[in-house]
């Protein structure tokens, strides 16, 4: 999946507007990869289109940070200036194409780093 059409299916997923999905997008991705450790955000931005995996390489620190998905959606609110309750929809639907967008091993991967919460969070964006 190409970056447009992965943003693309997002802006038909939430209803938002293409550049408001492609923010979006990248302030989930960016923030989620605060929570994964160097070598599970390089693994994942090997299967991600470049802007996407620009967004990931900008959120990995040295340090994994802990957080919870209601923490990523108030990041994510803060970064793209959208309602709790949109980013809540928008950080699901992102999750829930990105299973979609990489192989099943690369997403058991990422959310095993993730935690339940964002399992719980993805499964019920579907």
């Amino acid at each position: 999946m190409d970056e447009q059409e992965f943003v693309r299916t997002v802006a038909e997923r939430t209803g938002l507007g293409r550049q408001e999905a492609a923010d979006l997008t990248r302030a989930t991705l960016e923030t989620l990869a605060h929570r994964l450790s160097s070598e599970e955000a390089r693994d994942l931005v090997t299967e991600l289109p470049e802007g996407l995996a620009e967004a990931v390489r900008r959120g990995t620190t040295d340090r994994i940070e802990r957080f919870g998905h209601d923490d990523s959606v108030r990041r994510v609110a803060e970064r793209t200036m959208l309602k709790e309750e949109e980013a809540d929809r928008g950080v699901r639907t992102v999750l829930a194409v990105l299973r979609e967008a990489i192989s099943e091993k690369e997403f058991n991967d990422l959310m095993s780093q993730l935690g339940t919460d964002f399992s719980q969070a993805v499964e019920s964006a579907e």
